[in-house]
């Protein structure tokens, strides 16, 4: 899932932001109150209020391009996109770049109807970040926006999502490739990418369910391999890089239940052309989740079911944060039924990012074993509900 992900409707914090007339500031950004970052990511996720909303209940067909536009009918979707990079001269970098885009009201409602210039029921959330591995280095931006006078918005053809100046969108010209842009004070990003593998759906046929409840689900795929090329600016040093990139697109109006406080997030690249992404959900006890689940996806492409049972995960090491809560950052994983042993180790330790909700998001590096053949590689982990906690889960 990727996420499951971050996460729902932020209505207690920005509603009367996004709903207002007023237009916004001169830099077209809303700035949240408790941009600190909240300790549970499920208060933030709410399966509540969903009357008019369309719900991910049923097994869907998914169609390319299309689906890779937006699904105004659900509360929330985002556009999340991974990938590990290596400079001209060897230097490591890793980033993440996300839209999320959460509706306030359901579609048909009356404050839905209700349009001006500035007003909408529409809030778009980016994240971005880049890790660089030669300075040891982590960078984060966020930004917010209504949905409105071209400030934020998602189409599907041409496919195109932005946040002011930053863009996920079908790059002109150059078939199923993807252009990304974003630029903040210190970092910026231009890549190209290239899907090297079809779509892979997540769960049972694309339907993911996070919990018991009907409807606590998300319609959820993944292109797990985008080969990817473009620059990287950091401060006034720009990069040329090339490596290997990972999207996560879901959507739903609900995800986790009162029960559960977050989730371990993986999305692993190997050597051997698998590729596995698993999200360990957590309940509030820190027990594991029986719906937590997972893809692996194999050279040729053909995607296997993973369930609870079929992952041995042991926690090797972990890192506090300054600002409260200790993450593991260091991973033993099997998969026995596929002779599979991995260790998973961070490119750094200290990759929190301090947004509206806090958590650890960062590259990580793989090396193991498959039918006694070493393997190696390259993902992302993404860890939540950890902020404001003492011991690991």
């Amino acid at each position: 899932m990727k996420k499951v992900i971050l996460l729902v409707v932020l209505t207690g914090l920005i509603s009367f932001l996004v709903l207002r007339s007023e237009p916004p500031s001169e830099t077209g950004l809303i700035a949240l109150p408790g941009a600190g970052g909240s300790a549970r990511l499920s208060e933030l996720l709410s399966d509540q209020g969903l009357e008019g909303y369309a719900q991910a209940i049923d097994a869907r067909d998914f169609v390319f391009p299309q689906d890779h536009g937006p699904h105004p009918g659900f509360r929330n979707e985002w556009w999340y996109i991974t990938g590990n990079l290596d400079g001209e001269d060897g230097r490591r970098f890793g980033f993440e770049l996300t839209i999320f885009r959460f509706s306030l009201t359901p579609p048909d409602s009356a404050s839905s109807a209700d349009e001006s210039a500035w007003r909408s029921n529409q809030v778009y959330i980016g994240h971005f970040a880049i890790t660089d591995g030669g300075e040891r280095q982590f960078h984060v931006a966020h930004r917010y926006s209504r949905g409105s006078v071209g400030l934020a918005g998602a189409q599907a053809d041409p496919f195109h999502v932005w946040l002011d100046n930053w863009n996920i969108q079908a790059a002109e010209g150059i078939g199923k490739n993807w252009q990304l842009h974003a630029s903040d004070d210190d970092v910026a990003l231009d890549l190209i990418l290239e899907p090297l593998k079809a779509p892979v759906l997540n769960g049972i046929d694309g339907l993911s369910q996070k919990a018991a409840t009907s409807g606590n689900a998300s319609y959820y795929y993944s292109i797990t391999r985008l080969q990817t090329a473009g620059t990287i600016r950091i401060n006034d040093e720009e990069f040329t890089v090339s490596g290997m990139s990972w999207l996560d697109r879901e959507w739903g109006s609900s995800a986790l239940s009162r029960e559960q406080e977050g989730w371990d997030w993986y999305a692993l690249q190997l050597s051997n052309g698998s590729d596995l992404m698993f999200y360990n959900l957590r309940r509030n006890d820190g027990s594991q989740d029986v719906h937590s689940a997972g893809t692996l996806t194999l050279a040729d492409g053909q995607s296997v079911y993973l369930s609870r049972d079929d992952l041995i995960i042991e926690v090797l090491d972990t890192w506090q944060s300054p600002r409260g809560g200790r993450y593991p950052i260091a991973w033993r994983i099997e998969i026995p039924q596929y002779k599979l042993r991995l260790t998973v180790d961070p490119v750094l330790d200290a990759q929190e990012l301090v947004t509206t909700v806090r958590y650890w998001e960062g590259a990580v590096d793989v090396s193991g074993e498959q039918d006694g053949a070493l393997v190696t590689g390259r993902g992302y982990v993404e860890l939540t509900g950890y902020a404001g906690s003492d011991v690991p889960r």
